[in-house]
């Protein structure tokens, strides 16, 4: 109930303030279990990724959003609630399999689940690797796979930023359903699993527009994180040294004026 009192309030006021636009959203049924495998490009996914449909749309989302302490705490998990976030631990081993778990209850219950198969934001607008847990869930609940792509998001919202900027309309996109019925009992191959993800992402690529990297989010995060640190400390070091050659200059002056003396 939450849910749909969240929505009620947000919805006209996001149509109203942003235009946000929608593409195919007759792809998704109207009833019945159902992946949506999206990009995941800004924290204003949450507020327009779901924007169009009818059907509540459940996320699995890290617990970290649902255990804050004080005001803070208490807005962000009445916030993720309320657009249907599923807390769970994403450290990875057994709680991966904790994760996938919960996903399959949701789905098994009849529920629409949405995915971002890249396991977080993109930090500079890209298309990253997919994880292969999105064909583990589709795969062994069996049940359609939508690709799901927010637009212009980035550019309205990029990682790090506060508040939204006016002027730029989100959109949305569902792609038609993928078939994956030929691989049905072949979950337990590594190989098969990576070709399903890919054949999502590819789809997300197409559908979004986005330039493909073929490596995970978080590594390229990582990798970036470092460049910047590593050409911040290389222009402290050029401003040092440029600092440094007045007064060099002057001691070479001052030498020369000393030999001239003698």
């Amino acid at each position: 109930m939450f849910y749909w009192v969240v929505k009620a309030i947000l919805s006209p006021l996001l149509h109203l303030i942003f235009r946000p636009w929608v593409e195919g959203v007759g792809n998704v049924p109207k009833q019945g279990p159902v992946i949506l495998a999206g990009n995941h490009l800004s924290f204003a996914d949450h507020f327009f990724g779901a924007l169009f449909l009818r059907r509540k749309v459940i996320s699995l989302g890290k617990s970290d959003y649902f255990t804050g302490r004080g005001l803070k705490g208490m807005m962000s998990k009445a916030f993720f609630s309320g657009v249907g976030t599923v807390p769970i631990d994403r450290s990875g081993g057994k709680a991966s399999e904790a994760a996938l778990r919960t996903g399959k209850r949701i789905l098994d219950e009849g529920h629409v689940l949405a995915i971002y198969p890249e396991g977080t934001r993109s930090h500079d607008g890209r298309l990253y690797k997919g994880k292969t847990g999105v064909a583990r869930l589709a795969l062994e609940s069996r049940v359609p796979v939508i690709p799901w792509a927010m637009v212009n998001t980035f550019e309205m919202m990029p990682p790090g930023s506060v508040l939204p900027k006016l002027g730029i309309r989100p959109g949305v996109k569902f792609g038609k359903p993928l078939d994956f019925t030929r691989y049905y009992g072949m979950e337990e191959d590594r190989l098969v699993l990576r070709a399903v993800t890919d054949e999502i992402m590819y789809a997300l690529m197409e559908l979004s527009g986005q330039e493909y990297v073929d490596k995970y989010a978080a590594s390229a995060k990582v990798e970036a994180a470092r460049a910047a640190k590593e050409a911040k400390e290389a222009a402290r070091q050029a401003a040092k040294e440029a600092r440094k050659r007045p007064d060099r200059a002057k001691r070479d002056h001052r030498a020369e004026a000393d030999s001239e003396d003698e």
